[in-house]
């Protein structure tokens, strides 16, 4: 099919035909339908169905060649010559938005049909050329009906009618034949009629020369096109708005045989109020079916119902009249139970509506540099649902929630969080199984709605934003909740095939196949240019690497597309290679293009090792200086994501209290006795275990991740399982451990801060920036596991002083000492810099609140300059060497 530009305004001539007599064949006039009515009844053929009226007679031949008025059905046609002219705007007398089609009919010659709205009706002109008559006397006449949910069943002409009768369902109407030997007519519609599809074929008499009665298109199918419907654009793709106020509906199905668009007027109808069943000839470009209106009129949501046997697979087969969401809808409306069949499903519909205005004002991104972070993981709904938040219940348990409770992520010392999955997700999975990727759960809204939800993250981002606290998000790509999602749209593109190794089936993204890429890299940039949202963490990471049938890829597109994207690679991120369904990371070698960081699993399972006496001191060295054996490849420190615990597994508290065989996994320790204790020996090993991992956490070399709710010691009774976090418990910030911890993780990130010059480093330490130390003074025996000491110093560069090219100043160097052994260790600390002396900062075995020192607590003079320190077992220690007199 080809389209004529919609701006041709010359005619050929014009022409007026006026009723002198009565006719036999059904008139062009006003047929009225409503728009409840739905049209889903058993497929009826045209060809054998159409009733065939009286052929008109007589009629009365023209040079004119150009009709512009109705034609009725007549036994007597007066024609009135025009002169041939360009029609004005004024002369048009209200006619708006011509619409044209070009079609080839299957034994040759044009139809030409244009659709354009006069007033508030419709007029549908036909004119057909170069048809191969035996005779120019060849009488042609127009056989139509109109459908809207069904191609093959045509709405009742009889208004009063609900149930399509072939009797009274399809017209005839002749066609005047031109000097030129053209042939035109022109329908006129009323407006309750539109929307809906005019199907016709033509038809010849017997003896014109022509194999058969009726011509259909070169397809051998009826010729179709939409009234009151635009045929649309397939770009872009889900519902968008022209300045016109006109709507777009645009969905990808390289497989569909048919897609129905749904509309509804009441958001808690089961059925649509309108189906259209968009024809793939007019509202389809490749893959995308595109569909376009004026205005909705009364309507207020919409789906669409795919029909086709190739669109699920054999072993995932959804019911055929389920509503599908449309996969880039922006607003969507709380779910609501549909029955079909047996089944009672979740029905989502998109929204027809813009998104709302929010009024950024002067929001400016923080733009941290990436060593410079400092992150608080969190899950919006568990942060303050919790009573003891004090908040409204309108407010807890969403991004307003965040909002009011900010104060609390700078009192941390925190500048960037961290949100568990926000997309909307299927409620009984929990966050990391959605079913869209474009907005907000509504949920998370304080009025529980997508447009409250919308404007309430946006304002906690703004606020965030003001306070320099950057916002990330974890985002799920790979995989989607088993219903409500992308199923029956098109499977065989959107999911893979087949179970292909460790990966689910029915709902395991093929993320590098082009419309699932395409899909991920639009909802990226939504969140990035409507949300300002300052980075990304992709859970299941490992899974982005997978080609096409399962195979890893060394240059997956989607990886590589978002690292070069230049929106995308102004913002973090992050790939984590942990798997939701198994709970476990997967270990791979992910390609980054100097532009990923990755969560580094290692960190957590050395440290944890370490701390429970397993592993060897060159694993922990590693780790403390950023993990060199993962982004020495052109990235650096700053790339390590590191962690002791987050959101799933065991918490920081169950950690340290904790490891039955059935925990083997975790690397837990319990310190001596198993689960909650009131034994005092080993309630204190445990303390400084927590201590221990949180000083490891913030002294090493990478970007530290602190959990919600192990600054309080929040605890899962010993559950790794996900589903068995609590809410977080804010009056155990007021208890004694949560306010010793709480101050001791502010004090480690305003350490962090005030010696970046060691601790916050984009590239790593040179050789002559670090020593390393093992026990009784000997160098590290790095591969010994009953050694479970070890020492490090690192040494500050001399930096030159701005006020003075003759003399400089020397920042102090850092001694940091870890013993994980069940004695005591006597350390001799390295001699400090000429002029300074050692401050003792952190010794994890002290009672609060003399743990740690703010301004360092001097050691005492000893003989021969050297300095001895007494470590006890289980503990951490940190030393700065600075001047006498600060």
């Amino acid at each position: 099919m080809a389209t004529l530009p919609p701006s041709l305004a010359i005619q050929p001539c014009n022409l007026k035909c006026g009723a002198s007599g009565s006719s036999k064949l059904s008139p062009a006039c006003h047929y009225i339908c409503r728009n409840h009515i739905r049209y889903g009844f058993e497929k009826m053929d045209l060809e054998r169905k159409l009733i065939c009226g009286e052929a008109a007679q007589n009629v009365i031949k023209s040079p004119c060649q150009h009709l512009n008025s109705k034609v009725f059905a007549t036994s007597r046609v007066l024609v009135e010559e025009i002169e041939q002219k360009v029609s004005t705007a004024t002369e048009a007398e209200g006619l708006e938005k011509l619409s044209t089609y070009l079609f080839w009919t299957e034994v040759g010659g044009q139809v030409k049909v244009f659709v354009r709205k006069r007033s508030v009706k419709y007029v549908v002109n036909i004119e057909v050329s170069s048809l191969p008559l035996h005779s120019s006397e060849d009488r042609l006449t127009l056989s139509w009906g109109r459908y809207r949910a069904d191609s093959s069943s045509f709405m009742p002409l009889d208004v009063q009618s609900s149930e399509p009768d072939p009797r009274i369902s399809t017209s005839e109407t002749p066609f005047i034949q031109t000097s030129a030997g053209r042939f035109a007519l022109e329908l006129e519609f009323e407006a309750k009629q539109f929307p809906f599809y005019l199907s016709f074929l033509l038809k010849l008499p017997s003896d014109s020369g022509l194999s058969g009665l009726e011509i259909r298109s070169h397809r051998k199918a009826n010729f179709c096109v939409p009234v009151g419907l635009g045929t649309g654009y397939p770009a872009p793709l889900g519902l968008s708005f022209s300045p016109d106020g006109s709507m777009n509906f645009a969905i990808f199905s390289r497989y569909a045989e048919g897609v129905i668009l749904c509309l509804y007027d009441d958001t808690t109808a089961d059925e649509p109020a309108l189906e259209l069943d968009l024809d793939p000839y007019v509202n389809r470009s490749g893959d995308i079916w595109h569909a376009s209106f004026e205005s909705a009129w009364t309507f207020v949501s919409y789906g669409y119902r795919c029909k086709g046997s190739l669109l699920q697979r054999s072993n995932n087969k959804l019911d055929a009249g389920q509503i599908i969401l449309d996969p880039y809808a922006k607003i969507i409306g709380n779910s609501s139970p549909s029955s079909h069949g047996s089944k009672l499903l979740q029905k989502y519909l998109g929204q027809l509506c813009k998104e709302p205005a929010f009024d950024w004002g002067d929001d400016t991104r923080p733009y941290l540099p990436m060593e410079k972070l400092l992150v608080y993981r969190l899950n919006v709904r568990h942060f303050t649902e919790h009573k003891s938040s004090q908040l409204p219940t309108d407010v807890a348990g969403t991004f307003s929630g965040l909002t009011e409770k900010l104060q609390h992520f700078k009192d941390l010392g925190m500048n960037a969080v961290l949100l568990e999955p926000i997309f909307s997700f299927d409620e009984k999975n929990g966050p990391y199984f959605p079913f869209h990727f474009f907005s907000p759960m509504n949920l998370y809204g304080p009025s529980g709605g997508s447009v409250s939800a919308i404007n309430s993250m946006k304002e906690m981002v703004k606020k965030m934003h003001a306070n320099g606290i950057e916002v990330l998000l974890e985002v799920v790509f790979t995989h989607t909740a088993a219903a409500g999602s992308l199923q029956g749209i098109d499977d065989l593109s959107y999911y893979y095939a087949n179970k292909v190794g460790d990966l689910e089936a029915p709902k395991a993204l093929n993320c590098n196949y082009p419309i699932v890429q395409q899909l991920i890299l639009d909802s990226l940039r939504h969140w990035v240019t409507e949300f300002h949202v300052d980075g990304f963490c992709f859970i299941n990471a490992s899974s982005l690497l997978r080609g096409f049938h399962g195979e890893y890829l060394s240059r997956p597109p989607l990886v590589e597309a978002i690292a070069f994207d230049p929106l995308l690679s102004k913002t973090k991120i992050i790939a984590d290679c942990w798997d939701p369904h198994d709970m476990l990371p997967k270990e791979n070698r992910f390609p980054h293009w100097k532009r990923w960081a990755e969560i580094d699993t290692k960190f957590c399972n050395d440290v944890r090792n370490f701390w429970r006496g397993d592993g060897v001191l060159s694993d922990l060295a590693t780790r403390l200086c950023g993990s060199g054996d993962i982004f020495s490849d052109g990235r650096g420190p700053a790339f390590s994501f590191n962690f002791i615990a987050r959101n799933f597994g065991l918490t920081l508290v169950d950690l340290v209290s904790f490891s039955s065989d059935a925990l083997a996994s975790q690397l837990s320790w319990n310190c001596g006795e198993e689960g909650p204790t009131d034994n005092t020996t080993v309630l204190e090993r445990r303390l400084k275990q927590i201590r221990n991992f949180l000083f490891v956490l913030y002294i090493s070399l990478g970007v530290p991740i602190l959990n919600m709710g192990d600054e309080c010691g929040q605890s899962s009774g010993g559950s790794p399982a996900y589903t068995d976090r609590k809410p977080f418990d804010w009056n155990a910030l007021k208890t004694g451990f949560g306010i010793q911890t709480s101050q001791f993780i502010s004090f480690l990130s305003s350490f962090r801060m005030r010696r970046s010059d060691l601790l916050q480093k984009r590239n790593f330490l040179k050789e002559e920036n670090i020593d390393w130390h093992g026990s009784d003074q000997f160098p590290p025996k790095w591969e010994d596991p009953s050694h479970r000491f070890l020492g490090m110093t690192l040494r500050a560069d001399k930096v030159e002083s701005p006020l003075s090219t003759e003399s400089s100043h020397l920042r102090g160097d850092l001694f940091i000492a870890f013993n994980a052994a069940d004695h005591s260790e006597s350390v001799i600390l390295p001699t400090p810099p000429e002029g300074m002396s050692w401050r003792r900062m952190v010794d994890t075995a002290l009672p609060f609140p003399g743990f740690f020192s703010t301004n360092g607590e001097p050691l005492p003079k000893q003989k021969a300059e050297l300095v001895a320190y007494k470590m006890k077992s289980h503990s951490c220690a940190l030393f700065e060497a600075g001047s006498p007199n600060n």
